[in-house]
């Protein structure tokens, strides 16, 4: 495929004031740091780019989300030692840990052109599928979550550990995926492309678990690391998905 460098897509400027302005609400309420609003607009515009609303809107759903759940009982996950830093506040590196991959591809789609994006849609709103599904897993199944299991021997494990699930955390994940698979839905039409995102969701949440009992352990990725490929593994996974019944 042929780099067309679309036009930018109508209300561009628009959505950047707005991104802009909720950037300044996020570092005003603790919510980013400098770096990570800086991120997250940079993140939003590329997204926007790549499919508009049908995508920003499921970012915008996972900052939110993402937010609430690492807020959530904070002082009982400070306690127990597994709060985020900085009180759940997120950088630079939280938002391109998360957000990169679909950031990539909505840049990717804005380049090639409409021939190219709507898989690319499919596969960005994945991405985001898998890094609300993680979130939600690891946040509320920190704080709710009665037994926990290692992803690979499946011998109770200790909550907050690296490759570590519960099934009250589990099912949290199935539904921060669905939900932005909705959301897409909603936006795009409902059809196939929905079922792909919510499974490529899940399972890109299970990689990232698979990867922190492997990989994260032995100290070759770190968390940021296994975010960030668990969310290209999902994109791949939906866009791969898509290109089979395609027949691309």
């Amino acid at each position: 495929m042929m780099l067309i460098m679309s036009p930018l897509p109508t209300g561009f400027y628009t959505v950047a004031i707005l991104l802009l302005l909720a950037a300044a609400l996020g570092f005003r309420f603790k919510v980013v740091n400098a770096s990570g609003a800086l991120a997250g607009c940079a993140i939003g515009l590329a997204v926007y780019l790549g499919g508009q609303w049908a995508t920003l809107i499921p970012l915008l759903a996972f900052v939110g989300i993402g937010s609430l759940a690492t807020k959530w009982n904070l002082e009982k996950k400070m306690i127990r030692g597994l709060a985020q830093a900085e009180k759940g506040q997120r950088s630079a590196i939280n938002a391109l840990a998360n957000g990169g991959v679909a950031a990539l591809l909505g840049l990717l789609a804005w380049a090639l052109g409409a021939d190219a994006a709507s898989l690319l849609s499919i596969m960005i709103t994945a991405s985001l599928a898998s890094a609300t599904s993680d979130t939600l897993s690891s946040e509320m199944g920190n704080v709710y979550g009665t037994r926990y299991y290692h992803i690979l021997t499946f011998q109770p494990g200790t909550r907050g550990r690296d490759g570590v699930i519960s099934p009250e955390g589990t099912r949290y994940g199935i539904l921060g995926s669905v939900l932005i698979a909705v959301l897409f839905g909603l936006l795009s039409g409902f059809g196939w492309p929905v079922l792909w995102i919510a499974l490529a969701g899940l399972l890109g949440n299970l990689s990232d678990s698979v990867l922190g009992a492997t990989l994260q352990r032995r100290g070759y990725l770190n968390n940021h690391g296994v975010n960030f490929v668990s969310t290209l593994l999902a994109a791949l996974l939906a866009g791969g998905m898509g290109a089979w019944v395609s027949g691309l």
